[in-house]
């Protein structure tokens, strides 16, 4: 009878739920590891782009507050130059690309996988940012409105254009306000016609 039992094949066990779940989670992680490498990639071509950068960002006066200078974390990585504008890298993870947010859309700045090229755009574009803030400090910014008239003593005079488009609304508005007092008038009249006809007051 031993012998018989050594003979018997064993029956397979059948595959269990628990197996494919294990499976699954072994997938997934797996797929997970690869987003967080793509992920600390990217941030660490971030990070090399804001050492580049430093010596600008030390440069910027302490006073200004209009930049940010940070690389923020999350699914995709930022370095933030401002509030509309930051350096990210492209799908293939090896490109920078400066980009703006403005009300049209947003713009891309620089493109290249070559950091020097989308380091020197960001150095200037600081610059702009920089002296276009102090244009306005200094109020030296052009006029919103052109054709700014000068004075004999050479100072900027009011435009003429507004001055005449304030008479014109002027006497526009008084003209509507007489025009309503008239229908007001008018309707009035038409609406007490019988009583004043029977008063005997007639037009």
């Amino acid at each position: 009878m031993s012998d018989a039992g050594e003979n018997v094949t064993p029956i397979e066990h059948a595959r269990k739920l628990s197996d494919a779940i294990r499976d699954v989670k072994n997938a997934a992680a797996d797929r997970d590891d690869v987003v967080v490498e793509m992920r600390e990639a990217s941030r660490m071509r971030l990070d090399l782009l804001a050492a580049e950068l430093a010596p600008v960002f030390a440069e910027v006066p302490a006073d200004v507050e209009i930049f940010d200078f940070a690389v923020s974390s999350g699914l995709q990585p930022r370095l933030w130059i401002d509030a509309t504008s930051h350096v990210t890298m492209g799908r293939d993870r090896r490109t920078y690309r400066f980009l703006k947010d403005t009300r049209v859309g947003r713009v891309v700045l620089a493109e290249s996988t070559n950091m020097k090229p989308v380091a020197d755009q960001v150095t200037r574009y600081v610059a702009e940012r920089l002296v276009e803030r102090q244009r306005m400090m200094d109020g030296s910014a052009e006029p919103a409105v052109a054709g700014v008239l000068k004075s004999s003593t050479g100072e900027a005079a009011e435009p003429l254009r507004t001055k005449r488009n304030g008479w014109s609304a002027f006497l526009t508005g008084l003209g509507l306000v007489i025009a309503g007092a008239l229908v007001g008038l008018a309707a009035s009249v038409a609406l007490l016609w019988d009583r004043l006809a029977a008063m005997g007051i007639g037009f």
